[in-house]
C-alpha cells in the first residue's frame, strides 16, 4: 500500500531525509521515530505529496506521488501537525465542507460527517466553532476530516501531541479500532505511543534510516532485555559478588534497598537466563528470595544507542561552522 524507495530530500546544501526505502502493508501500524529534527514530518511529507522528493520515488495505493498526485490524495487522509481549519465554521460545518471537496453532496455529505462526529465523539462540540474548541477536540476534529471519506491509507503527524492523557487514550483508541482494514503511518517522539499502538517501528537519525522492526524485536537489543531484578535477604555486597561469579552473567548492579532486602539487577551475557542459575545460588546460600522479575527490554535505551551518537555529530559540526 505504501512504498518508499530511496527517498531524499535536499534544503539547499542540507541533506534532510537520506536513502530512506521501506514498504508499508495492509493491517500495519508503523510508527516514525526519530529525535526532532530527524526528518520524520519531512518523510512524511514526501509520501504525502505535500512535498516533492529530490530524488527516489515513493508510491500510495500503487500511484506514484509525483506523477499520480490526485490519485494519491483520494487514496489517503493526512493529519499534519497543527491541522490546519477554518476557525470560524463550526465542527459540522466544517466537515461537511470536507465532504464537499471530497466528492460527496446532498444526504451523502451530510451522512459522511455525522459519522466521523461519531466515531471521533465530537457529538458535545458540533455546533461549537472551531477556534472555540479544547486542543483535545480540534485534534479530534483534524482527525475525523482525514478518515472522513474511509480512505486506505492514513498517514498522521505526531496525531496527540499536546493533548491531556484521557484525549491521548480516546485518539490512540481510534487508530488501533481502524488498524485492522487499512495502513497507518505515524510520526511520535512518545515511546509508550509506540508501545500501545505500533505493530512496526521505524526510527530516523539525521535523516537516515537506523532501524526497522516491531517493537518487541527492538526491546531484545536492549541492554536491559533479559536482566533479573532480584529481592532477597541477603548482604547487597555478598550477594552481589556471588552473582557475578555465575556463568552468563554479564554485571551486576546494586539498587536501592527496600526495607530489610537487598535489591539487584543482574545483566546477562547473550542468551543467558538466569532466573534458574541466581535461584539455585540463593537457596544454596540460604538467602530467601521474595522477588525476581525480568526485564523485557526498554525501548529507549535502544532509540539513545541508535539515535545519539548522530545527534551529537550534528551538534558538533554546527558549532564548527
Amino acid at each position: 500500500m505504501i512504498r518508499a524507495d530511496r527517498l531524499n530530500k535536499y534544503y539547499g546544501r542540507r541533506h534532510v531525509v537520506c536513502d530512506v526505502s521501506f514498504e508499508v502493508g495492509r493491517g500495519e501500524v508503523l510508527g516514525f521515530l526519530g529525535p526532532n529534527g530527524a526528518g520524520k514530518t519531512t518523510t512524511m511529507r514526501l509520501l504525502t505529496g505535500y512535498l516533492p522528493p529530490s530524488s527516489g520515488t515513493a508510491e500510495v495505493n500503487g500511484f506514484d506521488v509525483v506523477r499520480r498526485p490526485v490519485e494519491v490524495r483520494r487514496s489517503l487522509g493526512y493529519l499534519p501537525e497543527s491541522a490546519p481549519a477554518y476557525g470560524d465554521m463550526t465542527v459540522e460545518e466544517f466537515l461537511r465542507f470536507i465532504a464537499e471537496m471530497r466528492g460527496f453532496a446532498g444526504r451523502d455529505r451530510n451522512a459522511r460527517a455525522d459519522a466521523v462526529i461519531e466515531t471521533c465523539f465530537l457529538s458535545p462540540v458540533r455546533r461549537q466553532t472551531v477556534d472555540t474548541l479544547s486542543k483535545g477536540y480540534r485534534q479530534r476534529t483534524g482527525f475525523a476530516q482525514a478518515i472522513l471519506h474511509d480512505p486506505p491509507v492514513l498517514i498522521m503527524d505526531e496525531p496527540t501531541e499536546g493533548l491531556d492523557p484521557n484525549q491521548k487514550h480516546v485518539v490512540r483508541s481510534m487508530i488501533r479500532h481502524m488498524s485492522r482494514e487499512k495502513v497507518i503511518v505515524l510520526s511520535t517522539h512518545i515511546l509508550e505511543e509506540v508501545e500501545f499502538i505500533c505493530s512496526r517501528v521505524i526510527i530516523i537519525s539525521d535523516g537516515r534510516l537506523v532501524a526497522d522492526d516491531t517493537p518487541a524485536a527492538l526491546r531484545r537489543r536492549s541492554p536491559s532485555f533479559s536482566a533479573v531484578t532480584v529481592k532477597l535477604a541477603a548482604p547487597a555486597a555478598e550477594a552481589a559478588a556471588a552473582f557475578r561469579g555465575l556463568d552468563g552473567v554479564a554485571a551486576v548492579e546494586t539498587l536501592e534497598p527496600e526495607g530489610d532486602l537487598s535489591v539487584l539487577r543482574v545483566f546477562p551475557r547473550k542468551g543467558a537466563g538466569l532466573v534458574d542459575p541466581l535461584t539455585a545460588l540463593a537457596r544454596s546460600k540460604s538467602w530467601p528470595i521474595r522477588e525476581a522479575q525480568v526485564d523485557e527490554g526498554r525501548l529507549d535505551e535502544v532509540f539513545r544507542a541508535l539515535t545519539t551518537t548522530a545527534d551529537t555529530t550534528g551538534i558538533e559540526e554546527a558549532e564548527g561552522t
